[in-house]
């Protein structure tokens, strides 16, 4: 197991900020969950920045908890009800979602907005290089997650009863807008290159061609892989989802492959060829091939605005940790990545044009 697994996977003793009346939660547990029997065993998993997230584990069954965070937050973020209606929709229309088992806007059990799903045992690969296997299995991994975004965009979201999840035009104008106004309500500092961006993305955004459900936050340690098969078989943390342009959700996985290794565990500057890693270039026709595109323009674009917005969320983060209420240790760690990843997104909006 790589440093990267070892630093996230698994569980640990709940944080004391993040604790709640596990009685309480027995109590809804048994009212509201089919089937439930107790004692209730509680453990937070250590990974996430974002929506605390716990393991319920019984005699006979395993649960997942996802919660909004206590404390003093952002506008709009940590929308825990959207979280479980988008997966809820979505398993019901063929995608690889777990199965939710409820949802709970009463803060007065755990303190917080919560639901419960399904605990789904497979692998989640926490470092893209994907150490731990062989050189023939790394690009089966990644070609299962590109089948699997593609698979989500081709989703008729109409259908599938998410019709009204979003708006469904302007996608890029509305996104710049949101965490343009975000990282302002989260800023601790001035960084001229945020500022920049800020000035630049909206007069630079390209038209949007197509609507589908978006994740917002794609990448591979928010799947859960088969435990042997090289298949996705449940993606995890809608926080950010909402209907818009697919083309952001692709680049924003895509962004991995130009990002250092120092900064969200990025593949700049690796040999991922001789690991059998797809290029980024085997990777954006793998997507085209399976959405029916000749190719994706204007990447450099993409790439700054991908970096921008998530250069605000983690600038968000690390406002949370200052107030003690986000969710993982190393959260104070993020505001030292803010300048160094908002000067990264300048320089692809230089290239673009700026």
């Amino acid at each position: 197991m790589s440093k990267i697994d070892e630093q996230y996977s698994g569980t640990k003793q709940v944080a004391d900020a993040l604790a709640f009346d596990e009685a309480r939660l027995a109590a809804w547990m048994a009212e509201q969950v089919e089937d439930y029997e107790g004692p209730l065993t509680v453990s937070q998993f250590r990974g996430g920045q974002s929506n605390p997230t716990y393991k319920l584990e019984t005699p006979g069954h395993s649960y997942v908890l996802r919660r909004k965070p206590p404390g003093k937050l952002l506008p709009s973020a940590h929308a825990v009800d959207r979280e479980f209606e988008v997966m809820s929709k979505l398993g019901k229309a063929g995608f690889p979602a777990p199965k939710m088992h409820g949802l709970c806007m009463d803060r007065d059990v755990i303190g917080t907005e919560f639901y419960v799903m399904d605990f789904v045992t497979g692998r989640i690969f926490w470092d893209p290089l994907l150490p731990d296997l062989d050189k023939s299995e790394r690009g089966p991994i990644y070609d299962a997650a590109n089948a699997t975004l593609a698979h989500l965009h081709g989703i008729d979201h109409e259908a599938a009863g998410l019709g009204e999840y979003g708006k469904p035009g302007n996608y890029f104008q509305r996104q710049i807008g949101r965490w343009s106004k975000q990282y302002r309500a989260a800023e601790t500092g001035t960084v001229e290159a945020m500022d920049k961006l800020i000035d630049w993305l909206p007069q630079a955004a390209p038209e949007q061609e197509r609507t589908s459900v978006v994740h917002g936050d794609y990448r591979l340690d928010n799947m859960i892989f088969h435990p042997t098969e090289p298949r996705v078989i449940a993606v995890l943390d809608w926080e950010l989802s909402t209907l818009g342009d697919p083309l952001a959700d692709f680049t924003y996985q895509l962004m991995g492959w130009v990002m250092p290794p120092e900064i969200r565990n990025g593949l700049a500057g690796v040999d991922i060829a001789s690991m059998g890693i797809p290029t980024v270039e085997e990777y954006t026709e793998a997507y085209c091939r399976r959405t029916n595109r000749d190719s994706i323009p204007e990447l450099d674009f993409y790439f700054a605005y991908n970096i921008f917005r998530l250069t605000s969320i983690i600038q968000g983060v690390y406002a949370r940790s200052l107030q003690g209420n986000a969710s993982n240790e190393r959260a104070k760690e993020m505001g030292a990545a803010v300048q160094p990843m908002a000067e990264a997104a300048w320089s692809f909006a230089v290239k673009a044009g700026a």
